[in-house]
């Protein structure tokens, strides 16, 4: 992993790792402190396979933006974007269309002041600090208004934030809440850790990765097929493949039947009907 010179905000309690900057560190970025490195390394201590489901996922959602974008889609809503790191939303849309719109949202402080610096000067895409399970304070905050444009087609992308969201704040209700705000055409994509495929050895990894989460008071829910595609509800249509595992959704080369992390998670994408 990649070591940081990333200089602490003084408004950060560094003695608490963030899950957010966590991830960060597992997809080599810069963008954490000494606390989430030490956290990390005790997650890899414990839960070796990751740093490669953090990539399945990031790999993921590279695939998803491109697919929107083959669908005309030109305006993007990233619920819990977390540290803006290289593979960015906005980085693959304006590499199609500079004009392409992106707002990004995150709770984490750091993320939200790091993507601020990030994307200065960029007058298509920002960032807006807020809970996704708040979802009209997202849907209605003046930045989200000022960019995107909810009577035309918006992806509406989950990826890898839903699994923080407990059964009591009824993420399939969230889902549809955000779902029933968006125009026919928009899409909506949702990736979340999953262990049901896993052999025994995979399954008590991500039992203790749940534990080692817990401890640092960061809440991880594993979840099943049925539950993660009964969130996809009648005003939606899944696109093909469906939910499946993450490198088999719509991958640009044969997925790597092999890889040890293949069956630690799901993604599917939904088009609003």
């Amino acid at each position: 992993m990649s070591s940081s010179s990333f200089e602490p905000r003084t408004d950060v309690d560094l003695s608490v790792p963030s899950a957010a900057r966590a991830y960060d560190y597992f997809l080599g970025g810069a963008h954490n402190f000494a606390v989430d490195r030490a956290f990390a390394d005790q997650v890899l201590q414990i839960a070796p396979s990751v740093p490669a489901v953090t990539k399945l996922n990031r790999s993921f959602l590279g695939r998803v933006v491109r697919f929107c974008l083959d669908q005309g889609i030109r305006q993007f809503l990233d619920l819990g974007s977390g540290i803006p790191t290289v593979g960015n939303v906005h980085e693959i849309t304006q590499q199609v269309d500079l004009e392409c719109r992106v707002v990004y949202v995150d709770y984490e402080p750091v993320a939200y002041a790091h993507a601020r610096q990030l994307l200065a000067g960029n007058p298509f895409a920002t960032i807006i600090q807020a809970d996704i399970r708040e979802p009209e304070s997202i849907l209605d905050h003046p930045e989200t208004r000022r960019l995107l444009d909810f009577s035309e087609p918006v992806a509406l992308l989950m990826v890898g934030v839903l699994l923080f969201i407990s059964d009591d704040d009824q993420p399939g209700e969230l889902v549809a809440t955000y779902r029933r705000r968006l125009a026919p055409g928009s899409v909506v994509a949702i990736s979340h850790i999953a262990s049901e495929q896993a052999g025994a050895e995979l399954q008590a990894e991500v039992a203790r990765l749940v534990g080692a989460y817990a401890a640092a008071d960061e809440h991880v829910y594993v979840r099943t097929h049925q539950e993660i595609l009964g969130w996809f509800d009648e005003g939606m249509r899944l696109v093909e493949p469906g939910l499946v595992c993450l490198p088999d959704w719509r991958p640009e080369s044969p997925p790597e039947q092999t890889n040890a992390a293949r069956p630690l998670g799901y993604g599917g994408v939904a088009q609003v009907q």
